[in-house]
């Protein structure tokens, strides 16, 4: 089952041109991630999160203009030993349109250490539950 959260555009979030700046399509993309991960971790606060981006992309589909709200959806894609990949689709909520799609590579990460890490047994079980069956899913 997929994760989805709800950004209302504001001024601040555009460009020159008045739509939303490219940038911005990847801050809504960590914000819908922040949220997802709290969830799948059943973490109170962002101090537990020990992963980090190795990639992100962004594929922009559709312009986005003030005061409509994106809804974000986010789901795991593939899952390997220290790092699994989200999937993003950005549409309107006014219209249903499609603005945006977008992937990024999480890679589970100890600070201390200073390098990769096996994602932990309760975030692997929760990411397997969220899967979209496919054949990506291969570890």
């Amino acid at each position: 089952m997929a994760f989805e959260t709800e950004i209302r555009v504001r001024f601040r979030d555009l460009d020159a041109m008045g739509h939303l700046n490219n940038a911005v399509y990847l801050t809504y993309m960590e914000q819908a991630r922040a949220e997802y991960y709290m969830r799948v971790s059943n973490a109170r606060t962002l101090g537990g999160i020990d992963f980090i981006i190795a990639s992100a992309r962004c594929e922009y589909k559709s312009p986005v203009a003030f005061n409509e709200t994106v809804v974000v959806r986010v789901v795991p894609t593939r899952i390997g030993e220290s790092s699994f990949t989200l999937r993003y689709e950005l549409r309107v909520k006014e219209d249903g349109r499609l603005a945006a799609e977008g992937e990024s590579v999480l890679v589970a990460y100890d600070y201390k250490a200073g390098k990769s890490k096996p994602i932990p047994p309760e975030i692997r079980r929760a990411l397997e539950t969220e899967m979209e069956p496919g054949p990506a899913q291969q570890a």
